[in-house]
């Protein structure tokens, strides 16, 4: 059993992105401008985004984090979206996922300039990833991949059951998998036979928001787990069914704790496991900050900055 240490290897490439920044600041007199645009009040985003702009402003990127009411009309996010496309200051856009309910996700994604869809939620770039022509991928799905390789866990000829059908780390991961030579299985809540189809898996990715809904016993010995889950809890007979004894400490100190998808008791029968926090989590965020570098370093190139090679 080893673990997938999510947060040691976001930890290496937040001080490489660092790194750049600050030699690119010395030589261009640019840094990356990323710019998060948020719509409604959901206290899960409002606390991604601001870890999101925490980590940006740390590491030397420009952040900014653009806020527009609930009641948002679907043209005035697309008035904003356009003026951000036409910003020389804004290298990279994300849009936070999801919307409220009366806006067009699809349509606000479409008008994101693909060049700096820092995400690849577009639908140009996620042709892209799946026809596995992408110069860059989603930022969850990046960060699995990159997780994978660093501990030398290769997914070709694995048989692999990927839980959850998302556009967001779902689909993406099953073709980047497909485009590794793993033997995807795309399943989801309303999947027939689920525990039958993980049992059978060598590499088993769990993202579908649902805390422990894969149980120890729908996993076979020496599996790899990825558990793409952050579920919070408040209920403390959740917390001691569905965590593991740090996160009861937590409870206890917060009110709150963190779970994933997988049932933490299932951890024992792995070959590698991704602990909930501390696993995926981190290195979404790490892969967002590396995006935004290479899209400023595209534009760079594209434009002809002076100092840029």
């Amino acid at each position: 059993m080893g673990v997938l240490d999510g947060k040691s290897l976001a930890g290496m490439i937040r001080e490489d992105v660092a790194r750049q920044v600050s030699q690119l600041r010395r030589t261009t007199g640019r840094v990356p401008g990323l710019t998060v645009l948020l719509v409604g009040e959901d206290p899960a985003s409002q606390i991604y985004v601001r870890t999101k702009n925490k980590v940006a402003e740390k590491l030397g990127i420009r952040s900014e984090m653009i806020v527009l009411p609930e009641s948002a009309t679907q043209s005035q996010v697309l008035d904003r979206l356009r003026q951000l496309n036409r910003d020389d200051d804004v290298d990279a856009i994300l849009v936070q996922i999801p919307l409220p309910a009366h806006l067009k996700t699809w349509d606000i994604l479409d008008e994101i300039d693909p060049a700096k869809d820092v995400d690849r939620f577009h639908p140009l770039n996620l042709g892209r990833v799946m026809t596995g022509q992408a110069d860059l991928f989603p930022c969850t799905p990046a960060g699995v991949m990159r997780l994978l390789d660093h501990h030398g866990v290769d997914p070709a000829g694995m048989d692999v059951v990927v839980v959850g059908r998302s556009f967001i780390v779902g689909k993406p991961l099953a073709a980047m998998m497909t485009n590794r030579h793993a033997t995807v299985t795309v399943c989801h809540t309303r999947t027939r036979e689920l525990a039958a189809r993980t049992r059978a898996a060598d590499l088993v990715v769990a993202a579908v928001g649902r805390p422990g809904i894969i149980r120890a016993d729908m996993i076979r010995s020496g599996a790899v787990l990825v558990d793409v889950g952050t579920n919070y809890l408040d209920d403390r007979g959740e917390v001691e069914r569905l965590c593991p004894p740090d996160q009861l400490r937590r409870f206890e100190r917060r009110g709150n704790a963190i779970a994933g998808d997988i049932d933490w008791k299932a951890w024992g029968k792995s070959a590698w496991y991704t602990p909930v926090p501390g696993g995926i989590g981190p290195m979404t965020v790490a892969m967002l900050m590396e995006n935004t570098l290479e899209l400023f370093l595209a534009r760079g190139r594209r434009l002809a900055w002076p100092g840029m090679s």
